[in-house]
């Protein structure tokens, strides 16, 4: 769960990042799927941390 959280808050960050610096369409998609990659990766990470601690 997560990882999703934290994907979909990427693509949202992303998305609103680029329509803060007066991007387009693509703009906007190319900045959500770069935040949504590297926030999927980071909730992936804190999810294997928490993993490990619990055992």
């Amino acid at each position: 769960m997560i990882v999703l959280a934290a994907a979909v808050f990427g693509v949202l960050l992303g998305v609103l990042t680029a329509r803060n610096r007066k991007g387009n369409r693509k703009d906007m998609a190319q900045y959500g799927a770069v935040f949504g990659i590297i926030f999927s990766m980071l909730g992936l990470f804190a999810t294997i941390i928490i993993e490990r601690m619990m055992t």
